[in-house]
């Protein structure tokens, strides 16, 4: 008899959670960004703020599901002017963006520079350079790909929501090839934050 009614309550239970799973797709709006070339599909996006990852990988479990209501996405990328739109989810609707990134001119590069290669775990977090995001870890992570920064000292914080950021200043110089490594910890709060711009 106790296991007939611990089997009762388990599928009862098990019903229970498949309802308010599929509740809960009803109560919020999807919102899909789309990019057409690499640039967009590799800039870091946020949402009210908080940085969610880049373009490219917020599809499937991953996917952009947000409370009814006015949101404020920005997606950035380094030398891009930010791309920003307002948006208003609807319950269990769903609605794309079509994001394009324009060049900064305003950008200069150095002409003088030191490259820095990251070796950090998870790759898909955000990195950030003296306050200005730079991009994501795999951008900067494998053959032939380095980040090309100017000599002197810099702030580097890198960043993914879960996670610690991880902070460092680093001072390089001419020709330098820095290679920085980490591994970001899980964070016990899930409130943290990494720079906004």
């Amino acid at each position: 008899m106790r296991r007939i009614r611990l089997s009762l309550s388990l599928a009862c239970l098990s019903l229970l959670l498949a309802t308010l799973l599929h509740a809960k797709n009803e109560v919020l709006g999807e919102v899909e960004l789309v990019g057409a070339t690499k640039v967009e599909k590799t800039s870091g996006v946020w949402v009210d703020g908080q940085y969610l990852g880049y373009l490219n990988e917020l599809k499937g479990s991953k996917r952009i599901l947000l409370l009814p209501g006015q949101h404020q996405i920005v997606v950035r990328q380094a030398g891009y002017q930010d791309f920003s739109q307002q948006v208003v989810t609807q319950p269990g609707a769903k609605q794309t963006i079509q994001v394009t990134m324009q060049k900064d001119t305003r950008v200069q590069l150095p002409s003088i520079t030191a490259s820095v290669k990251l070796s950090v775990s998870p790759n898909r977090a955000a990195v950030f350079v003296d306050g200005v995001y730079a991009g994501h870890v795999d951008e900067f992570d494998g053959p032939g790909q380095a980040m090309l920064i100017a000599p002197g000292k810099h702030k580097f914080v890198i960043s993914l929501p879960g996670y610690e950021s991880f902070e460092t200043e680093v001072t390089l110089v001419r020709d330098q090839q820095f290679q920085l490594k980490t591994e970001l910890r899980k964070s016990a709060s899930t409130g943290t934050s990494p720079p906004s711009n």
